[in-house]
């Protein structure tokens, strides 16, 4: 999960999937990726961050800024959230580095992620169902895969640079009447 730690990113449902993998033995690491946000009231305390850290479940390792790198070492891509997202720049660059995502459906999450195509769109809350998601996407390697380059072929044809640059100029066209 790659957010700033505020609850509403969906950081308790993150923590929770974590230790039944972890309660049942399950072979993986879940990890926190992100800078803690203190002028914001629902920010996640330090104290329980490095509290995560020192268990590893999951493992909170802090703000980071070569977000490939980042991804390069991910299997898969958790966001849970129920922020109220715009379309979220950290499932756009999973998709860019070709990441199955599975994340809470909706309104910005599934502009990016195609349920079923590029990752798995769980209803908001539903713990059992981001853990049937996340153990699904774990234990297929093919449809995870697949869904990866799915990611990254949605990341290429409608959010590159160049064609999110476009859509803005083509906004600025509208409005300015030309």
């Amino acid at each position: 999960l790659v957010a700033r730690m505020v609850w509403g990113k969906g950081i308790s449902d993150f923590v929770e999937i974590a230790r039944r993998f972890r309660d049942r033995g399950e072979d993986c690491e879940f990890v926190l990726v992100g800078g803690i946000d203190e002028n914001n009231p629902t920010a996640v305390a330090l104290d329980q961050l490095l509290e995560w850290k020192e268990s590893r479940c999951p493992n909170w390792v802090g703000h980071k800024t070569d977000m490939p790198a980042v991804l390069r070492c991910a299997t898969l891509v958790c966001l849970p959230s129920t922020y109220g997202e715009g379309v979220p720049k950290a499932l756009i660059e999973a998709a860019s580095c070709g990441r199955a995502i599975v994340a809470y459906d909706i309104a910005g999450c599934r502009e990016i992620v195609r349920d079923g195509v590029n990752g798995i769109l769980v209803p908001p809350g539903h713990i059992d169902k981001l853990e049937v998601a996340t153990t699904k996407l774990l234990n297929d390697s093919t449809a995870r895969l697949a869904m990866g380059r799915e990611s990254r072929r949605i990341a290429v044809e409608n959010f590159s640079e160049a064609i999110i640059f476009n859509k803005i100029e083509a906004i600025y066209d509208e409005v300015l009447g030309r």
